[in-house]
C-alpha cells in the first residue's frame, strides 16, 4: 500500500516533554555556570590578589561578549539550525568553565568569561526557538515557564553549591571544577536532545522555529515614548539587580559577618523568589491590567533596599533554610530586605517583557526585543566595573565596612533613576497616547 500521501504524525506527548526536559538542563548548566563565579569572589581576591575592579571587569566581560552575539542578529542559529546551535553552545560553554577553573590569571579568567557569554547568550536564544518549534499551538507558555524556572534553579544551585558542596570551597579552583562538571550535564542534554530531534525528524512533523530575533537600527525612531520609558526601566533595573548579585555573596560575608553557607543560601533567595512568584505576578496583572502602575510600584520598593542593607540594624538572628541542605543564621533586617528585592526582581520582569508586545506592533516586535536586549546588556556591563572601583577606592572589607556605602548609593541611584522612568511610563499611560498597558486584561481580551 501507498503511504505517500498521508499525513506524517505528530511526535507524541512524551517526545515533546522529553525534549522540554533535555533544553531545560541545557538552560539549567547555562545558568550554573555563569553563576558560579560568585561564590568564589572572596578567595580569588584572598588567594589570587584579585581587585573588587576586575572582579566587575570578569562581569562586564560576559557582557561584551552577549553584545557581540546580539549583533550578529541570531544568523548563527537561522543558519544552522536549533539542535545543531544547542549543542555547539553548550559546548563552548563547558570550554569556557574548563578555561576559568584550570589558570589561576586574571587574563584567562576574563577569556573564559568572553567565551561564555558568546555562548550562553545564543544558547537561550536557540532553546527559546526550540521550544517554538516543538510547543507551538500546543502548551508552549507552560512550557516556557517551566524552562524558564528550571534554568533559574541553575542559578539558586550555583549559590547555594556553598551548602552542598562546602568541602569544595577551601580554594577557588575546585568550585569551578564542579561549575565544569555541571557544564558536562548541560551538554550530555544537548547531544540528547540532537539524538531525539534527529530521530523524530525522519518519521514526524515538527513545527517550524521562529526567525530568531533581529536588531533592525532602521526601527529606533520608529517606537513610541512608552516603548522606550519600557527599555530606560529595563536597563537600569538589571544594571541594579544583576550587578548587586555578583557581588552579594562577597558583600553578605564581609559588610555582615556571615558564613560562606549563609551568604549563599541568603542570595538565592532572589532567583528561589523569581522562580515561584514570576508567573503569579503575571497571572496577578493578566486579571486587573495596570502594568505601568505595577512597574512603578515595584520600582518605588526597590529605591530603599540597599540602604536598608547598608544602614539598618541587624535585628535578631533568625533561621532560613533549604529542604535537605540544612539552615543558616541571617540578620532578621538583611532577610527582610532580600525577600523585597526577591518580590521585585519577580514583578518587574512578570510586567516588563510582556508590555512590549502591547506597546509594538507584530512586524516590528522581533526589533524591538532584540534592541531592548542589547540596551539591557549594554547598561549591564557598564555598572560592575563602577561597582568595583568604588570598593576598591573606598578599600571596602571587613576592616573598613563602610568602604561599601559608595556602591550601595550608586546602586540607589540606577534605582532612583528606574522609579522615574517607570513613573514617565505610568504618565504616559494615562494620557491620550496610551496603549493600553492600564486597561488591557485577560478578561477584556477573551
Amino acid at each position: 500500500m501507498n503511504h505517500t500521501n498521508s499525513p506524517a504524525k505528530m511526535p507524541s506527548p512524551a517526545t515533546r516533554w522529553l525534549v522540554l526536559l533535555f533544553v531545560s538542563l541545557a538552560m539549567f548548566g547555562n545558568y550554573y555556570i555563569y553563576d558560579a563565579l560568585w561564590p568564589v569572589v572572596d578567595l580569588l581576591r584572598n588567594d589570587l590578589g584579585f581587585s573588587y575592579a576586575q572582579i566587575g571587569q570578569l562581569s562586564t566581560a560576559y557582557n561584551i561578549a552577549a553584545l557581540l552575539v546580539l549583533l550578529a542578529g541570531g544568523y548563527i542559529i537561522d543558519r544552522f539550525g536549533t539542535r545543531t546551535a544547542i549543542t555547539v553552545f553548550a559546548i563552548v560553554c563547558m570550554a569556557a568553565a574548563a578555561l576559568r577553573a584550570a589558570f589561576p590569571y586574571f587574563e584567562t579568567m576574563l577569556a573564559g568569561q568572553i567565551l561564555l557569554g558568546l555562548g550562553a547568550e545564543p544558547l537561550i536564544v536557540a532553546a527559546t526557538a526550540t521550544l517554538a518549534k516543538w510547543f507551538r499551538g500546543r502548551e508552549l507558555s507552560f512550557a516556557f515557564g517551566i524552562n524558564l524556572s528550571i534554568s533559574r534553579l541553575g542559578s539558586a544551585s550555583a549559590d547555594l553549591s556553598t551548602s552542598f558542596a562546602s568541602p569544595l570551597y577551601v580554594n577557588w579552583q575546585d568550585p569551578l571544577w564542579l561549575a565544569t562538571a555541571v557544564a558536562g550535564i548541560s551538554v550530555t542534554a544537548a547531544i540528547l536532545y540532537w539524538i531525539t530531534e534527529r530521530r523524530v525528524e525522519q518519521g514526524y512533523v515538527l513545527g517550524k522555529a521562529d526567525e530568531t530575533e533581529k536588531l533592525d537600527w532602521k526601527s529606533i525612531y520608529k517606537f513610541s515614548a512608552s516603548y522606550w520609558y519600557i527599555v530606560a526601566l529595563c536597563v537600569v533595573f538589571y544594571a541594579t539587580v544583576f550587578p548587586f548579585r555578583s557581588f552579594a555573596i562577597d558583600y553578605f560575608q564581609e559588610a555582615h559577618n556571615l558564613s560562606r553557607e549563609a551568604a549563599g543560601m541568603l542570595s538565592s533567595m532572589l532567583p528561589i523568589a523569581a522562580i515561584i512568584a514570576t508567573p503569579l505576578f503575571g497571572l496577578w496583572v493578566d486579571r486587573v491590567g495596570r502594568r505601568s502602575l505595577f512597574m512603578a510600584a515595584g520600582s518605588l520598593v526597590m529605591l530603599p533596599l540597599f540602604l536598608m542593607v547598608t544602614y539598618l540594624p541587624p535585628g535578631p538572628m533568625i533561621a532560613i533554610g533549604i529542604p535537605g541542605l540544612g539552615s543558616e543564621l541571617v540578620p532578621l533586617s538583611l532577610f527582610v530586605v532580600i525577600l523585597m528585592l526577591g518580590g521585585v526582581f519577580s514583578l518587574i520582569p512578570a510586567v516588563m517583557w510582556p508590555s512590549v508586545a502591547y506597546i509594538v506592533s507584530d512586524n516590528r516586535i522581533g526589533s524591538a526585543y532584540a534592541l531592548m536586549t542589547f540596551c539591557q546588556q549594554l547598561g549591564w556591563a557598564v555598572v560592575p566595573p563602577i561597582v568595583g572601583w568604588l570598593n576598591d577606592t573606598y578599600q571596602a572589607g571587613a576592616e573598613n565596612v563602610a568602604g561599601y556605602a559608595p556602591g550601595m548609593w550608586f546602586y540607589t541611584g540606577l534605582a532612583a533613576t528606574g522609579l522615574f522612568f517607570s513613573f514617565k511610563l505610568w504618565q504616559s499611560e494615562r494620557g491620550p497616547n496610551a496603549h493600553g498597558l492600564e486597561t488591557i486584561t485577560a478578561k477584556s481580551q477573551s
